[in-house]
């Protein structure tokens, strides 16, 4: 099973245009998703739970949540969150701070995040 993470200002996504362009000026580069507004959630799923110890497999986080996950990803040490991984999951420091970035994002913008698996 997939699982894909998206911003959305409510469990229905419903973005605005403006949001659209905040992620294409970000250029936040998860799994190839360059300006998107979305990555690839089971990718990032362990790495996620491991630092704010919510799970991406949910169907909606509201923003209230996004943004404490966006402090906890920021608070973070990039390095030792990716050596500790253990083989439980492959990321690189600079996944870590993108993942960071795109939670910023997300809070900045008063944004929640959709779960579609």
């Amino acid at each position: 099973m997939g699982l894909d993470t998206l911003a959305g200002r409510t469990p229905d996504i419903a973005l605005t245009e403006a949001d659209r362009d905040a992620f294409d000026r970000a250029k936040v580069l998860l799994c190839e998703c360059e300006g998107d507004t979305s990555f690839r959630g089971k990718v990032y799923a362990g790495l996620v739970e491991d630092v704010t110890g919510v799970s991406l497999f949910r169907e909606w986080i509201p923003p209230e949540v996004v943004r404490r996950m966006a402090a906890q990803l920021e608070q973070c040490d990039p390095v030792v969150v990716a050596s500790s991984a253990e083989g439980r999951y492959d990321c690189s420091p600079f996944e870590v701070v993108e993942l960071g970035r795109f939670f910023r994002l997300c809070a900045d913008r008063g944004l929640g995040l959709v779960g579609s698996w």
